[in-house]
């Protein structure tokens, strides 16, 4: 059930008393509390109503959390939405986004006109009120919609400003003292990511993180109780959170301002549960059918009688409303210019720190970062594996650049991520049993066993400002499997942020199936505004970091700063595509790998030499004899098996084999038709791929292949590799089959329009048939 609307609030269980000039804060307005309240409810009605659909009844319900928030609380901006040192606002539970609109409209953000808000639920293609918010509207730091996503959003954004205020604030110039606040609802504190993302804030001690929880004790179903009974607050207050209750977050504006004014006082993120009743004032008001319809006509003006409206206007803003928020864009001036004074003086008082603050500001490194990757010259030829690799190339950039804050989810000793004197983000006060510290300086964030927080707060890092913090998480390919929505979301806006994935394969060996991933790559190349590489070796690997920071889309000293929001934000408008942001995951091997950057006696293939510059265009021939019959195309660990392969095609067959690495497919399908051409000549020979994944989406490139058909095997990497046919003898044999076979049809290109298994058939750890 709704909670009973009660007449008196408290405030961590005492009453509220200090609501009228005691504690600082004064309410000189309070007289238009109810006309205001009243008129956001009906607003938020009618708008509803207009095109019979959207979620209306948390939006109500929350109205008084929104007056406390953007009247009395928080610092922004409405003329400058990129104001940096605002306090940010996360809407969680996303579905209530039409709250968030009518704040935006009603505190002076331009682009959120009466019309556009009007626009909510219609046919408007380029509306800036879609069903959840997105980022890309002035106003808006981050997409939300998934619920739990949110949160772990938040949590990102208030690690961000912990570690630069504690980077760069000095006494007397606080130069990032913002808060993040945000709104969660009943679903987002059940969703899994947004309880790992709650745990981390508590154990992290993000004070600078308020967030208020609209308890109306309704889901879609029907009431919370249907599957959820827990103690709330026992649990935030246990999880390291300082908790403050709320009786009535309907009406009771002063109240939740004052539990606002204690949150920032707190040693602790705040959490604040707001009872409230979802869709008050209707006929359905604390039901589950106030959550995600319309009211309908008739009750619609049931709810301005309710509210002392009149119920034949709609969309009524009355002018005391808009004089009740119209000082707020003025005050957002003199915010900006106060701040401005202080970035002055800091200059003056600081001048190394500034000029460094100034470049993270702008999104800008120190430093070169390409100067900082391993050069050819440099890459040994003994056999690596390429998640050692990684860390030969990264480590240097996170050491070298202040901008990369690196994580990873318990993985430490794995994933290879660990630079030279590195500093742990840590509470300060914290003194742990294995003697590793840190502070909030420190950009080494362990996660612990949370690998969907990680990614989901890895995007909370990037949104903070562009540029100003470059997040890389770290595990195994498979335990992204469990992040993979939250890689969705950081593709769904565009957010630079790089992750490293590990044990990539069946090569990962004794671990067995459990932790080897066959199908998972398939999701992730096909992803929209995600690129999945898979190196071969030490030189492709500095060619994905590369092509990685490149697609990241950071201002060189010559551009300005790109915003993530715009003054126009029609989608026709945009920037052309490859001109944004992109995600990237890097896939690497757990076992050794061949290095095939140069000749050497253990290159199977010694005139076939990786390039990172082949990297950059996604596929490229390394091998390509001039009377070539064959081309055979492959990616990370097998190149060098592919290689061998070629070489014994050569000798044993006189079978002249053409091979391509193909490192990122999404970037190989960017490039011009006469390139992709080039590298995969298709209507002149039959091309075949060698892949330990599922073979799924390889057709687009080729006309049979050698891959995964099940599920791998415990053992050690190079046996699995064997019980699989992955050995050049079998694969070349099924090969010379294949094309025997199809020549006998006496077809001219009898290889193309079809899709041939060449591992159908195989007993595994045995001959093909």
């Amino acid at each position: 059930m709704a909670p009973e609307l009660q007449t008196e609030s408290h405030v961590n269980g005492t009453s509220a008393k200090n609501v009228n000039g005691e504690n600082g804060t004064k309410f000189p307005e309070k007289d238009r509390h109810s006309l205001v309240l009243s008129s956001f409810r009906c607003l938020v009605a009618d708008i509803v109503q207009q095109f019979d659909g959207g979620h209306p009844g948390g939006a109500m319900g929350m109205a008084a959390m929104g007056i406390a928030l953007w009247k009395y609380t928080m610092r922004y901006s409405p003329s400058n939405p990129n104001w940096f040192n605002r306090d940010r606002f996360v809407l969680s539970n996303g579905h209530c986004c039409i709250f968030q609109y009518c704040f935006l409209h009603l505190t002076g953000y331009s682009s959120m006109t009466k019309a556009q808000l009007l626009n909510y639920h219609s046919k408007e293609y380029n509306s800036l009120c879609p069903g959840h918010p997105e980022r890309e509207i002035d106003g808006i730091e981050v997409t939300t919609g998934p619920l739990g996503q949110g949160i772990a959003n938040a949590v990102g954004l208030a690690v961000a400003s912990t570690h630069l205020a504690a980077t760069y604030n000095r006494p007397g110039f606080d130069v990032v003292d913002n808060f993040i606040y945000c709104t969660v609802g009943d679903a987002c504190l059940q969703e899994g990511v947004g309880l790992e993302a709650l745990s981390l804030a508590g154990h992290w001690k993000l004070k600078n993180l308020i967030v208020l929880y609209d308890n109306n004790q309704i889901t879609c179903d029907g009431s919370v109780d249907l599957c959820n009974t827990e103690d709330i607050d026992a649990k935030m207050k246990a999880t390291g959170w300082n908790v403050i209750d709320i009786a009535d977050a309907n009406y009771d504006i002063e109240s939740i301002v004052t539990a606002l004014e204690q949150a920032k006082q707190s040693d602790k993120p705040t959490f604040i549960n707001c009872r409230t009743i979802i869709g008050i004032g209707s006929a359905v008001q604390g039901k589950a059918a106030a959550h995600g319809a319309s009211f309908g006509k008739d009750d619609v003006k049931s709810i301005k009688k309710h509210f002392n409206m009149d119920p034949e206007e709609h969309f009524i803003i009355p002018e005391a409303v808009q004089k009740f928020y119209a000082p707020l864009l003025e005050q957002g001036k003199k915010l900006e210019a106060d701040y401005e004074d202080l970035l002055s003086r800091y200059a003056k008082a600081h001048p190394d720190l500034a000029e460094d603050f100034a470049l993270r500001r702008a999104g800008k490194f120190a430093k070169n970062w390409e100067d900082l990757i391993p050069k050819i010259a440099d890459i040994k030829t003994d056999n690596l594996p390429s998640r050692k690799s990684g860390g030969l190339v990264c480590n240097p950039l996170a050491q070298n650049i202040n901008s990369f804050v690196v994580g990873t989810a318990d993985l430490s000793p794995s994933v290879s991520m660990i630079w030279k004197d590195k500093r742990d983000f840590q509470h300060p006060d914290l003194r742990t049993e294995c003697e590793i510290n840190g502070d909030y300086t420190g950009r080494y964030l362990h996660y612990g066993v949370r690998e969907h927080a990680m990614v989901a707060i890895s995007n909370g890092l990037a949104a903070y400002n562009h540029g100003t913090i470059v997040p890389v998480t770290s595990t195994f390919l498979i335990f992204y499997m469990y992040a993979a929505p939250a890689v969705r979301m950081s593709a769904l806006q565009r957010l630079p942020t790089l992750h490293i994935a590990t044990h990539d394969c069946i090569g990962a060996g004794e671990d067995g199936p459990t932790h080897q991933p066959i199908a998972l790559p398939t999701f992730f190349r096909s992803l929209p505004h995600v690129l999945f590489f898979r190196p071969a070796d030490t030189e492709e690997t500095a060619g994905a970091f590369i092509s990685a920071l490149q697609h990241f889309s950071l201002p060189s000293s010559q551009n300005a700063v790109p915003s993530h929001n715009s003054t126009n934000n029609s989608p026709s408008e945009k920037d052309p595509e490859e001109s944004e942001p992109l995600t990237s995951i890097i896939s690497l091997s757990r076992h050794n790998l061949t290095q095939l950057h140069a000749a050497h006696d253990k290159h199977p293939l010694p005139a076939a030499l990786t390039s990172r510059a082949g990297v950059l265009k996604g596929g490229y021939t390394i091998h390509d004899p001039t009377d070539a019959k064959l081309t055979l195309l492959s990616t990370g660990s097998e190149l060098a098996l592919t290689c061998s392969i070629a070489a014994l095609l050569q000798e044993k067959y006189s079978l002249p084999t053409r091979v391509v690495s193909m490192p990122c497919l999404p970037l190989f399908d960017k490039q011009s038709a006469s390139y992709k051409s080039s590298v995969l000549p298709r209507r002149k020979m039959p091309h075949a791929v060698i892949e330990a994944y599922t073979l799924r989406g390889w057709e687009r490139y080729a006309d049979a292949g050698w891959g995964m058909t099940t599920f791998g095997r415990s053992g050690p990497g190079s046996e699995t590799y064997g019980w699989f046919g992955f050995e050049k003898e079998n694969i070349a044999s099924a090969v010379t089959t294949w094309i025997k076979e199809g020549e006998k049809t006496g077809d001219g290109m009898w290889w193309l329009g079809g899709w041939t298994e060449l591992a159908e058939g195989w007993k595994f750890g045995g001959a093909a048939p």
